[in-house]
C-alpha cells in the first residue's frame, strides 16, 4: 500500500470519514480530527507503513493531500 491508501484507508476504517469526502484538498478540521487523533492517526500511519513521523508536525488545519505528501517524505524507496 501507497501512503495515500494508508491514510485513506485508516481514516475511513478508523475514524468514520466517508470516503467521498477524502480528497488532497480537503482540511483535516472539515473530517473532525482534533489533535488527539491526528496523534493517534500518527500512530497508526507509522505502526502500518514501519516508518517514524517524529519530525512531522500535523495540524487541524493540515490537508489530507499534506499528510499524504509528508508521510511519503518518509518512506523509504
Amino acid at each position: 500500500m501507497n501512503a495515500a491508501e494508508v491514510v485513506n484507508t485508516l481514516l475511513v476504517q478508523r475514524f468514520g470519514v466517508s470516503p467521498a469526502d477524502i480528497n488532497d484538498e480537503t482540511p483535516l478540521r472539515s473530517l473532525r480530527l482534533d489533535s488527539l487523533a491526528l496523534e493517534e492517526l500518527r500512530v497508526l500511519i507509522e505502526e502500518r507503513l514501519d516508518i517514524d513521523l517524529d519530525e512531522v508536525s500535523l495540524t487541524p488545519r493540515n490537508t489530507v493531500g499534506q499528510l499524504v505528501t509528508a508521510v511519503d517524505g518518509n518512506v523509504p524507496a
